[in-house]
């Protein structure tokens, strides 16, 4: 018994850590909003940028399910997600490219850095004071400017944890399951 608490407190210790890898930085930020997202794009990128490294080129058609979408789709759905959002976030307009899930790997994974970094671009000159004003997003969804830095935030989670499950179902660990070096 004495074990089994032993083991409880280890393991929420541990998703303590997690949970704290997410939150905003400690001390006073003069936007915590903004920051914290900026923060997340940073992780993201490396690890959905990875994962998408990481399935070989020729599972990219993939699919666990004949009525899911492949794993190609999944990348490409990630980088018109980051195009979409981070403009009508900053008020910037998106390049137009039009990934299509069919282009190879190689295409995909470029274009996948390339909406990264229209993100990292386009979200450096957002702060939180204007956090309130109305956006539409989705055909007409009313949002506001959190709401939908709050949704670009969500889909980064949603779509690694897409993108994990893909690799995992083909035997390949995904980044932030990988050993460390």
């Amino acid at each position: 018994m004495k074990r089994l608490g032993l083991v409880m407190v280890g393991l929420l210790a541990s998703g303590a850590t997690c949970a704290a890898q997410d939150a905003a930085p400690a001390g006073p930020v003069a936007n915590p909003v903004t920051t914290t997202v900026k923060s997340q794009l940073t992780r993201y990128e490396k690890n959905m940028v990875a994962a998408a490294d990481l399935m070989p080129a020729e599972k990219y058609n993939f699919k666990p399910t004949p009525e899911m979408n492949s794993f190609g789709h999944v990348v490409m759905h990630i980088a018109q997600s980051n195009y979409f959002l981070c403009a009508k976030i900053s008020g910037q307009a998106a390049p137009d490219v039009k990934p299509a899930d069919t282009d190879g790997k190689d295409k995909l994974v470029a274009g996948l850095k390339a909406s990264f970094e229209f993100c990292s671009t386009a979200l450096a000159g957002v702060d939180d004071s204007k956090l309130s004003d109305p956006m539409t997003l989705f055909g007409n969804r009313q949002t506001s400017r959190a709401g939908a830095l709050i949704t670009l935030s969500d889909d980064w989670y949603d779509h690694y944890g897409a993108q994990a499950m893909y690799l995992r179902l083909n035997g390949i660990l995904p980044p932030t399951a990988q050993p460390a070096k």
